[in-house]
């Protein structure tokens, strides 16, 4: 089954400062029919204009990451980290416990961000922060695992997050065709960041998402040169 949202059907909350569109249910956002993906609770299409930003607020229990797509995310949190995080790469927050943080914008232009939550899969685990960067050119026709809890995922260069689930990332040249392959059980959510794609025949477009489950064998082919980001999560 592959259920396409479109862009424009997403929830949508303009603040001023942010222009958000949420893929499922978040803050005053509600659709009883898009409350999750599995084990994803949380897509959030941002942009946050320059020299704003989220204030310290609070986290617990919760695995959450920040692709950014455009621009540079800056971290500080109560545990003592800080970082900046700029397009193409990723940041992750397992809050665990808890952890306070806050995310701005000091760049000169507008940051689009995907921020995304994933339940985790134990409650009350010590919260950690991380962030990488990750290879961006157009390559071999295969997922970047940037942050990760399955068997595996740290061992091959991932980020931990306290979950059995993976996000991934790729960038393919038009034409270029990529296959994955879904297990029982598993559940995946896949939104194009730039470009488009046909997903098993059926056209992704910029920043819709498709929602996977019971698939099997997933076959994208890139339209256009496409970057492409996958949450693969228990189902």
């Amino acid at each position: 089954m592959i259920d396409i949202r479109p862009f424009d059907t997403l929830g949508h909350a303009d603040h001023g400062w942010l222009n958000a569109r949420h893929h499922f249910s978040f803050a005053n956002y509600h659709d009883a029919g898009r409350m999750g993906w599995g084990r994803l609770r949380v897509w959030n299409d941002d942009e946050i204009a320059a020299g704003n930003g989220f204030d310290p607020h609070p986290h617990r229990d919760m695995e959450i990451i920040t692709y950014v797509r455009e621009g540079a995310i800056t971290h500080r949190d109560n545990l003592g980290n800080e970082g900046r995080t700029e397009a193409g790469d990723v940041q992750i927050m397992s809050a665990g416990t808890g952890v306070t943080h806050s995310e701005y914008n000091l760049e000169p232009t507008t940051t689009k961000i995907f921020q995304i939550w994933i339940m985790p899969d134990t409650r009350g685990a010590k919260p950690h922060w991380g962030a990488k960067s990750f290879p961006k050119a157009i390559g071999e026709a295969k997922f970047e695992v940037l942050a990760g809890g399955r068997e595996g995922d740290v061992e091959g260069g991932a980020l931990p997050i306290n979950a059995d689930a993976a996000v991934m990332a790729t960038t393919l040249s038009k034409g270029q065709e990529l296959r994955l392959t879904l297990k029982p059980g598993r559940a995946a959510y896949l939104v194009a960041a730039k470009g488009s794609a046909q997903v098993n025949g059926v056209a992704l477009n910029p920043r819709d998402g498709a929602a996977i489950e019971d698939e099997g064998e997933i076959v994208i082919v890139a339209n256009d040169e496409a970057e492409l980001v996958l949450v693969e999560v228990a189902a």
